[in-house]
């Protein structure tokens, strides 16, 4: 059994367990009573009346409809199923920087491993990928009581190693994920070529896609003094040099990355939020579910 403390943490499960994960977009699965299938189908809740047409299955026929008007129409009605969440954590060997819970590994998967809890609370379905340059393990969407435990399974058995291509992953999952739904990549995005081409092959499948882009402090301000060794983790490269001298070129470059990963998500439809590993996990949460379900529901 896995320590559900290391990754599903109480102040966490507590804040966020009557907020709701709800879709910005018109997927093929919605969280029951909140959500709308763009579907028509059999089940719940009425929608309209159509003329009926030869072909149409006679059990759909309103008959007090008939009885008033001597014409024959057929009930539609708007079928609920559930929300689909699948979880892409990235497990490149750059997510493995940072001690304790400051570890971008541990903290995206801590990321992970709310969302799941939130979701299968909801009577949702979640699944979960792991990756770097290709799918390292996978958990299939479910909606049972024993999904939880599996996630958590995954995530305490996998360690950050290798580098990563976003958009060879994102081809691979959306040909596995069979119907529309939210996706929430957790990634530091370091070492990533060509990020908006992996994220737009998951919009152009219709997901509501979200982007954690978890990062470190050291990352983010960059507060190293005297002479420092820096050694690449997905990369044999390493700079011996004074950090001072860099930090001005560094945090533009770092800024400009930013920008540039912010309007692309923008230009995309995604939701972008950005995290440092000193946030308290249960604010950055509760703050991101508080702000997705204010804004105005999307088309596709």
């Amino acid at each position: 059994m896995p320590d559900s403390r290391r990754y599903l943490r109480p102040e966490v499960t507590g804040r966020i367990r009557r907020l709701e994960l709800t879709a910005r977009r018109v997927v093929e699965g919605f969280l029951s009573g909140m959500h709308r299938s763009p579907y028509f189908g059999q089940s719940i809740e009425f929608l309209q009346h159509r003329n009926y047409t030869a072909g149409d299955e006679i059990r759909h026929i309103d008959w007090k409809v008939y009885a008033r008007q001597d014409k024959l129409h057929i009930k539609q009605y708007e079928e609920e199923t559930n929300l689909r969440l699948t979880l892409l954590v990235d497990r490149s060997a750059s997510m493995a920087y940072g001690e304790g819970e400051s570890n971008k590994f541990d903290y995206s998967a801590s990321i992970a491993a709310s969302l799941a809890y939130l979701a299968l609370r909801q009577k949702d379905a979640c699944g979960l990928f792991t990756f770097d340059t290709e799918v390292r393990a996978s958990v299939p969407a479910k909606s049972n009581q024993q999904q939880l435990t599996r996630i958590l399974t995954m995530l305490d058995s996998v360690g950050a190693d290798g580098r990563t291509d976003l958009t060879r992953v994102a081809k691979q999952i959306a040909q596995g994920i069979p119907k529309r739904g939210v996706v929430v990549v957790v990634s530091d995005l370091l070492g990533v070529d060509n990020l908006r081409a992996g994220l737009q092959v998951l919009r152009r499948r219709g997901h509501d896609v979200v982007l954690f882009h978890v990062l470190h402090d050291d990352e983010l301000d960059f507060e190293f003094s005297g002479s420092t060794r820096f050694e690449g983790l997905e990369g044999d490269d390493f700079l011996n040099c004074n950090p001072r001298a860099l930090r001005d070129g560094y945090l533009e470059a770092l800024n400009q990355f930013l920008d540039q990963t912010k309007k692309a998500c923008g230009r995309l439809s995604i939701d972008y939020v950005q995290v440092r590993t000193s946030e308290p996990l249960d604010a950055v949460l509760a703050k991101f579910l508080a702000a997705r379900n204010s804004l105005p529901k999307l088309k596709k």
